[in-house]
Order: C-alpha cells, then sequence, then structure tokens
C-alpha cells in the first residue's frame, strides 16, 4: 500500500478545490479504510465547499456518495466486516439509535453528536478514506461502482421517500422532474408498480420518461399539470425532486384527497392554498436521504429491479470541473468521480 494518496480538499469555507498529497489515513477503533473506486458529486457537497453547516473543521474532503474496498479494519470493529469487501458509504455514516432525536429521525440533533461523511470528516473525493463501519453498506453483485455511487444519496432519497410515501401498488405516483434525482426516481416509481406519471418542462423530454419507465408525462409548458393530474384520477404521491418552489407548488392541486407532495430538493419559497390542504386532507412533507440500513436496501433493490444511475464520469484531477457542471445544472443526471484505483 502507498505510503501517501490523493485527495482532494477544501482549505477554508467558500475556497477551492485543491489536488494534495496526504497520507494514507489509518483506521482507529470502530473505523474501517475505504479505498475509494468512486465519488457521486452531488449538490449537498456545496454545504462543505461553502460552509454551510456549523462547526466544519477544514481543511476538508467531500464526498458522501462513495464507492470502495475495505482495506484496512480497526479494532472493535466487527467481525462481519473484512478486508476485500465491496462497500458504499452514504450521508449519515454513524447516529446513536437511541436518543429521542434519533429516534424521531432528527439525527443532526443526536445526543452523541451525528457524523456526517464529507462534512464531520474526510469523505470520498480522494484515494482512500476513513468510516464508521456503522455507515457501511454491502454492494450487491451486478452494480459497478460508479453505478452505486449516486445511489448512496440520490438513489437512497428517492426510493426510501418512495417506499415510505404511503403509496401502494396500481396508486397513481407523479414524479415531478427527470434529472439527477427525478431520473431515479421514475426507474423506481415503475418498478414498485405504481402508476408512474413524469411531470417537466418541455416535450422533449418525453420520450426518456416512457423509457424510464412513466406510463404518462405531463409537459408543464404546455399545460396545467394540477389539471392533467386531476384528469388521470389524482396522484396519491408527488415526488419533487426539482429546486424550484413554483413548480412544486403548481402540483398541490392535482394531488387525490389524502394525497401527500414530498419534497426531495431545497427549494426556495412554494406557496400551498389551506383550502386544498383542508378540503382534501391533503398535505405536504420533507423527507432526507436515510441511514446505513437504507442505503443497504437502496443498493439491493436497485441490483434486483435493473434501476440504474445515468452518469456522466470525471476523474479525481478534475474534481472541480465536474462539481462547476453539477451545481450549474448543466449535468442532466449525475456525476461521478473515479479514482482509476
Amino acid at each position: 500500500m502507498p505510503a501517501t494518496m490523493r485527495a482532494v480538499q477544501v482549505a477554508r469555507a467558500g475556497g477551492s478545490f485543491e489536488l494534495v498529497q496526504r497520507p494514507v489515513p489509518e483506521p482507529g477503533p470502530g473505523w474501517v479504510r475505504v479505498r475509494v473506486k468512486a465519488c457521486g458529486i452531488c449538490h449537498s457537497d456545496s454545504i462543505t465547499k461553502e460552509g454551510h453547516f456549523p462547526n466544519i473543521q477544514y481543511p476538508r474532503v467531500p464526498g458522501h456518495e462513495v464507492v470502495g474496498v475495505i482495506d484496512g479494519v480497526g479494532k472493535d470493529v466487527p467481525p462481519r466486516w473484512k478486508a476485500g469487501q465491496r462497500v458504499g458509504v452514504g450521508w449519515h455514516a454513524w447516529h446513536c439509535g437511541v436518543c429521542d432525536p434519533c429516534r424521531r429521525g432528527d439525527f443532526f440533533a443526536c445526543a452523541e453528536g451525528p457524523k456526517v461523511t464529507g462534512i464531520s470528516f474526510d469523505g470520498g473525493y480522494a484515494d482512500y478514506t476513513v468510516v464508521p463501519y456503522q455507515g457501511l453498506a454491502l454492494l450487491p453483485e451486478g452494480l459497478g461502482d460508479a453505478d452505486a455511487a449516486p445511489l448512496m444519496c440520490a438513489g437512497l432519497t428517492t426510493y426510501n421517500a418512495l417506499r415510505n410515501s404511503g403509496a401502494r401498488a396500481g396508486d397513481l405516483v407523479a414524479v415531478l422532474g427527470i434529472g439527477g434525482l427525478g431520473h431515479l426516481g421514475v426507474q423506481y416509481a415503475a418498478k414498485m408498480g405504481f402508476r408512474t406519471v413524469a411531470v417537466a418542462r418541455g416535450k422533449d423530454k418525453e420520450a426518456l420518461a416512457r423509457e424510464l419507465g412513466a406510463v404518462e408525462y405531463v409537459d408543464s409548458q404546455a399545460s396545467d399539470p394540477a389539471a392533467e393530474l386531476t384528469r388521470l384520477g389524482g396522484a396519491k404521491v408527488v415526488l419533487a425532486t426539482v429546486t424550484h418552489g413554483p413548480a412544486m407548488s403548481a402540483t398541490i392541486g392535482g394531488l387525490a384527497p389524502h394525497g401527500k407532495l414530498l419534497v426531495l430538493g431545497a427549494a426556495g419559497a412554494m406557496e400551498a392554498s389551506p383550502l386544498l390542504l383542508l378540503m382534501g386532507r391533503r398535505s405536504i412533507e420533507g423527507w432526507y436521504s436515510g441511514t446505513s440500513i437504507d442505503s443497504q436496501e437502496t443498493l439491493a433493490y436497485s441490483a434486483a429491479a435493473g434501476v440504474r444511475s445515468m452518469n456522466e464520469p470525471y476523474p479525481l484531477e478534475r474534481t472541480a470541473e465536474g462539481y462547476e457542471r453539477m451545481m450549474s445544472g448543466k449535468a442532466r443526471f449525475r456525476v461521478v468521480l473515479t479514482t482509476g484505483s
């Protein structure tokens, strides 16, 4: 094993990406070392780069869609985790699971203090990283490294939201947006047996939406999404993957009674008619990503059902370029860093 490795770090909040050489880290008690094969670039990595979270210790290596191979195991790690295993590491690498905030899903308020990949400790923009064993998820056969990386956040978030949405097979489920999260959301919704409707801007996206599994397509530029969803019988769930508040608001009227707008993308202000919510007992709910167990189940389902992320690969040396492509919206779906190791 080499003594040093490449890492792409941010030296301070708002700083530029820096490709540096660092010593290969040793795993402490309860931690494992992962030789990184691929790491997705996510919009949430801006939290680390721009310092949008308190008490980040810089320099910090971002990246929370990590896929690689265990090659070092610290003390007190359960024997089920061994060198040579292919694993993924997502956003929530550890929480205590005992205190009240953890039980209600408010992991950032965990009494033991959350360990968040790429924020609390260095993430996957590097050849190696060390992570708490509680954050590991085993990769199933049939998923390549670059294919699996975006599933550790984008896939996990969409899959986990849908399976906890209350919708059942045969229900009408609309996916708003077919970009980085939405193209996965359409696949998951269709594979789960929902009557899947894709809602996006422009007629040009219809062919792809149907290829991904949508049985209906709504061009929000040409028609009123709420009216179209109502015509189709009303949506049990609208999975909102866009980052545009007014686009989310435009779908609320298309919810069926007891229907739910699930918000996955951080957006600007949105409006909702209290009358629409009251009369049909409709609701708006946010959804975070999930834990390592959720990650493992997302990976297993994706492999079994044939859900795949559509990616643009970049080598580690071009991290800044890949990040800018993702953040500018020029990337059609997901951007993934590959280490070549």
